[in-house]
C-alpha cells in the first residue's frame, strides 16, 4: 500500500536548536567580568570615602554597601543580557513573537550563567577582594581613633572568660576601690578556692538565668569574708555585679538580634535585586535581539 504525497506529515520544526549558547556563555562571561569590576570598584570608593576623623554607623554602612551592590547586579545583568541578545543567529521563518520569546530566553539564560559563575567560580575572589577592603577600613579607622595601626590590628574581643573574669575581680574589688591586700587571715590559695567558687557561682546562675537566694547570700558572704566589707554592703555590691551580667546578656541578646534581622535583611534585598536582574536581563537580551535585526534589515535594503 502506497501513501501520496498529500498524505505525508509536513514537517514543521527545524532541526537547529532555538538555543544559541554562544552567545549566552559570552554574556554571561560579560556579565561576571563586569561584576568584578564593579566590586573593585566599590571596595575603593568605600575605603577613599571614607572620613578620616570619623567613622559610619553600621546602618549607613549596611545600606551603601546593599545600594552597591544592586546597582553592581542590575548593570551587569544589563550587560550580559545585551550582549547574548545581540550576538545570536538571526532566526528566520520565525514569527515576531517567538523571536521576541527566544531574546527574552537568551538574556535570562545568560544572566543565570553569570550567577552560577559569580557565586562558585568568583565567589572567593569577590570575598577577598571585599575582606580586604573591609580590613583596610578598619585599620584605617582605629588607628585614626587610638593613633596607632598596629594597636588596633592587635585588639581582641573580650572572650567569655575575660567577661567572667571581670565581674568575679569586681566582687571581689577592696572597699573604696583602694589596692589594699586582702585580710591576713587568708592565704593565696584560700584566694584561690574563693575566686574559683564565686566563678563557677557566676557561671551556673547565667546558663540558668538567674542566681538562687542560697547562692546570692554564701557570695555575698564570700565577698564579705574576701574584701572585710560589712555584710550589708558585700550584698549590695553582689547585686549591682549581678545587675551588670543581666545588663552585658542584654546587650548581647540585642547585637545578636540586630545582626540576625540585619542578615534577613541582607538575604532578602539582595534575592529581590537578583529577581530584578534577571528582568533587567531579559529586557536587555530583547534589545540586543531587535537592534541586531534592524540593523542587518538596514544593511540589506541599503544594498
Amino acid at each position: 500500500m502506497t501513501f501520496s504525497t498529500a498524505d505525508q506529515p509536513a514537517t514543521i520544526e527545524t532541526s537547529s536548536s532555538a538555543v544559541n549558547w554562544g552567545p549566552i556563555v559570552a554574556g554571561a562571561f560579560a556579565a561576571a567580568t563586569l561584576t568584578v569590576i564593579l566590586m573593585l570598584v566599590g571596595s575603593g570608593l568605600g575605603l577613599a570615602m571614607m572620613p578620616p576623623w570619623g567613622s559610619p554607623s553600621l546602618t549607613t554602612f549596611a545600606v551603601s554597601t546593599a545600594v552597591w551592590l544592586v546597582i553592581v547586579q542590575w548593570l551587569s545583568s544589563a550587560l550580559g543580557g545585551y550582549v547574548a541578545g545581540r550576538l545570536r543567529t538571526k532566526w528566520v521563518n520565525v514569527h515576531t513573537d517567538e523571536v521576541y520569546f527566544r531574546d527574552t530566553a537568551h538574556g535570562f539564560l545568560a544572566w543565570a550563567l553569570a550567577t552560577l559563575l559569580v557565586a562558585t567560580v568568583l565567589g572567593s575572589a569577590v570575598s577577598g577582594i571585599a575582606g580586604t577592603g573591609a580590613q583596610a577600613t578598619t585599620g584605617l579607622l582605629s588607628g585614626a581613633a587610638a593613633g596607632a595601626a598596629s594597636q588596633a590590628s592587635s585588639a581582641r574581643t573580650p572572650s567569655a572568660n575575660d567577661l567572667a573574669g571581670y565581674f568575679v575581680d569586681a566582687l571581689f574589688r577592696p572597699a573604696g576601690n583602694a589596692a589594699a591586700p586582702a585580710p591576713a587571715a587568708t592565704t593565696p590559695q584560700n584566694n584561690a578556692d574563693t575566686v574559683a567558687q564565686a566563678a563557677r557561682i557566676l557561671t551556673i546562675s547565667a546558663a540558668n538565668g538567674e542566681m538562687s537566694p542560697e547562692d546570692k547570700a554564701y557570695l555575698a558572704q564570700l565577698v564579705a569574708s574576701r574584701t572585710g566589707l560589712p555584710q550589708a554592703e558585700a550584698q549590695k555590691r553582689v547585686d549591682q555585679v549581678l545587675a551588670q551580667v543581666e545588663d552585658a546578656k542584654n546587650k548581647a541578646k540585642a547585637a545578636a538580634d540586630k545582626a540576625r534581622k540585619a542578615s534577613a535583611t541582607a538575604a532578602l534585598v539582595g534575592a529581590l535585586s537578583l529577581v530584578i536582574g534577571a528582568f533587567i536581563a531579559a529586557v536587555a537580551g530583547v534589545l540586543g535581539g531587535r537592534q541586531r535585526d534592524e540593523d542587518e534589515a538596514g544593511y540589506l535594503r541599503s544594498n
